[in-house]
């Protein structure tokens, strides 16, 4: 028998931590024994029935799964591989990683780097991907260390931590924005301490997210060479109307709200670029290009400090903080 968080029907309140039938974990190339699922925001939003994020019904959620191998019809992954799934629809529209199984493609999955462990993939997940994504982005456009200092929203998020520590490695200055922060600089809870220390070791500068929150001027002072925005809504606008003379903004989520109340004149009078970042179906020489730059950034343990570590169990109970603000970092959900 397998655990797995499920909804059977949109009407739930939230979704129940049920057993289920190992045969219902089937029917794709590849069946997985998971070690490590994890809990983005959109995670939380589908545990608590807070957003639609399944499109179909029953849902087993988790946009996440890091597992070994125990059945396989692929000669690329063979029994005994550890590897993993990131999007392409779990939680969505096919069965998730929040289990003790799960069954996918084998097109869908991708190796972990070599010398990095299930934990630091799982720690990484959707979040960290993304977050490499929106630093390709800068780099293609191309944003270089001396053109100026990047904007890093939702820096107390898995997105925007990661984000600034692979910008931190590539030599940009970092403003970070975050609501975990009180009106003089300083954090609202011994967690934020400890997760804004590691963050600003590394130099990035903090700002309360109240500065950005509400509508403001089209145009308004040139601060930033770059953007990456996991808020949306009156902040994103506002970082669009802040970001310098031919800046690029990589926009990759929608915590505030998926509204955008703006002008076209960063656009048109300042030349900047707002990129649009989806993680769920890119190719996999962009997913290998991230992972590798997610390696290349961060050793096994450089994770540590941001880790909230879970078992499945207590997912539903996590996830209710993560909507609250009041977890930073990353949640990884022990599935064994």
């Amino acid at each position: 028998m397998i655990r797995a968080w499920i909804s059977r029907t949109a009407e739930q309140a939230q979704a129940e931590l049920e057993t289920l039938d190992e045969s219902e974990f089937g029917g794709q190339d590849v069946v997985l024994k998971l070690h490590y699922s994890c809990l983005n925001y959109k995670d939380a939003l589908a545990l608590t029935h807070t957003a639609p994020i399944a499109r179909k019904y029953p849902m087993v959620h988790g946009i996440d799964a890091v597992g070994e191998v125990i059945e396989s019809n692929s000669d690329q992954w063979p029994v005994g591989t550890v590897c993993q799934v990131n999007d392409w629809g779990l939680g969505e529209t096919h069965w998730g990683g929040l289990a003790e199984r799960a069954s996918v493609p084998a097109q869908w999955i991708s190796p972990i780097p070599a010398g990095r462990s299930a934990r630091w993939a799982a720690a990484l997940g959707t979040a960290g991907y993304t977050a490499a994504l929106c630093v390709m982005a800068l780099q293609d456009h191309p944003v270089k260390p001396e053109d100026g200092p990047v904007l890093v929203t939702g820096v107390s998020g898995g997105v925007g931590t990661v984000a600034c520590l692979l910008l931190q490695h590539l030599g940009y200055e970092v403003v970070g924005l975050t609501g975990s922060i009180d009106a003089m600089g300083e954090p609202v809870s011994e967690s934020a301490a400890k997760h804004f220390e590691r963050l600003q070791l590394g130099s990035t500068h903090l700002i309360h997210r109240e500065s950005m929150s509400r509508q403001g001027k089209p145009l308004q002072k040139e601060q930033f060479a770059a953007v990456v925005d996991s808020v949306g809504s009156h902040t994103l606008v506002n970082a669009c109307a802040q970001t310098k003379y031919g800046g690029v903004v990589a926009a990759c989520g929608l915590a505030q709200g998926m509204d955008f109340q703006g002008s076209v004149a960063p656009f048109i009078l300042r030349g900047i670029t707002l990129r649009g970042i989806n993680c769920v179906y890119r190719t996999h020489a962009e997913r290998d290009r991230a992972w590798g730059m997610l390696a290349q950034a961060l050793n096994e343990y450089d994770l540590d400090f941001m880790i909230k570590e879970v078992r499945l169990a207590q997912a539903l109970d996590s996830a209710r903080l993560v909507l609250a603000n009041q977890l930073q970092g990353r949640v990884v959900v022990n599935c064994a």
